[in-house]
């Protein structure tokens, strides 16, 4: 499969969560799937630079419970600023967009061992 193709179908499975996790009210509301899609697309490439970035300043992410927080905290900011981006995207601040990081990796982890298991 093409890396096109791939990231196409991840951003559409991200898509998926961010738009179940949005109708559970879980820190974010989301009007439908068009929104959410272009959230991931926007969550995606703001999450690729971020990560990019610190590479490049030498400020790795690294592993264990410091690491899940960085990125927990990380992600948090990501969907505020995809929920200013997109009309259609409303995250309820900061603590909400924290249980909305949890609940969306919950999600996508969820739908990609389903898909895991169809494919």
């Amino acid at each position: 499969m093409s890396i096109i193709v791939s990231a196409v179908i991840a951003i559409l499975l991200y898509a998926l969560a961010i738009w179940i996790v949005g109708k559970f009210g879980l820190g974010l509301k989301v009007s439908g799937f068009g929104p959410a899609f272009i959230a991931a697309i926007i969550i995606a490439i703001a999450s690729y630079v971020i990560v990019w970035l610190l590479g490049v300043l030498g400020l790795g992410l690294g592993g264990g419970l410091l690491g899940a927080v960085i990125h927990l905290i990380i992600a948090a900011l990501v969907l505020i600023f995809a929920g200013n981006m997109v009309k259609g995207l409303v995250v309820k601040g900061f603590v909400g967009a924290l249980i909305a990081a949890v609940a969306i990796a919950v999600v996508s982890w969820l739908i990609n061992g389903v898909v895991g298991l169809l494919f």
